[in-house]
């Protein structure tokens, strides 16, 4: 049952296939490169290193967000093109949750994290349960160093991981019962996405392709200062 897993959440380009719970292969990129530019050339890569022919899918699993808004969509809308044109399902993962198959490990809290902007963070808090993840703390829009602040006072230890808590890791280093993930084990990977979407896929838990949108959670920049610029604007008419 091999299946095809995307994540453009953020600027790492990632595509993995797998299938049950082993992973075939994987082409992960972490460079400042537009995914409109290398997600496609990632996908017949990963598939030409397995040996295998898009035709040989049975599904596809895509990260839906929160993360990088332009990022997200075309993830998604190659998820779609592929699902319709290969007639196979979608399962669609939370960016966050995917991270945090990075530490499937009893006693830890994962704290996973992506830039929000204006030192915010998305949060989110799971913890393994032998199987898969239970979430904590479901996602939420935090300043960074309150969401460290929080975590460290917490009954167990917390691993950040993500794209902010690397860029501050200056903070969780300044505070106790928090760390941060290694390097390798820290930014959102395809493979991750694969194995949170393997027992949806076992369960039957298919996305409609037709009304499946990302989650953003917060409103884009572009859209708030259209928002403001639309409302002066309308204000100096009225005046």
């Amino acid at each position: 049952m091999p299946i095809l897993a995307i994540d453009t959440s953020t600027m790492v380009s990632g595509a993995a296939i797998a299938a049950e719970d082993r992973l075939i292969a994987e082409v992960l990129m972490q460079l400042k490169l537009p995914q409109s530019q290398v997600l496609l050339g990632h996908i017949k890569e990963v598939l030409h290193i397995a040996h295998m022919d898009k035709k040989d899918l049975t599904g596809i699993a895509v990260s839906i967000g929160p993360g990088s808004f332009t990022g997200l969509r075309i993830g998604l809308a190659s998820a779609k093109m592929m699902s319709y044109a290969l007639d196979i399902p979608v399962v669609a993962v939370s960016s966050l949750e995917a991270m945090a198959y990075h530490y499937p490990v009893p006693g830890i809290y994962i704290a996973s994290t992506l830039d929000a902007q204006k030192g915010n963070a998305y949060l989110a808090l799971y913890e393994y349960n032998g199987k898969g993840f239970d979430e904590k703390k479901s996602v939420c829009v935090m300043n960074f160093t309150e969401a460290v602040d929080f975590c460290s006072k917490l009954d167990k230890p917390v691993v950040f991981v993500g794209d902010i808590a690397q860029k501050k890791a200056d903070i969780i280093a300044s505070y106790k019962n928090v760390s941060l993930g290694m390097p390798h084990l820290c930014m959102p990977r395809a493979a991750n996405v694969a194995m949170a979407a393997l027992p949806k896929f076992a369960r039957g838990e298919f996305a409609n392709i037709m009304n499946l949108e990302p989650v953003y959670i917060r409103r884009s920049e572009a859209e708030v200062l259209w928002e403001k610029r639309h409302a002066q604007a309308k204000a100096e008419d009225m005046a």
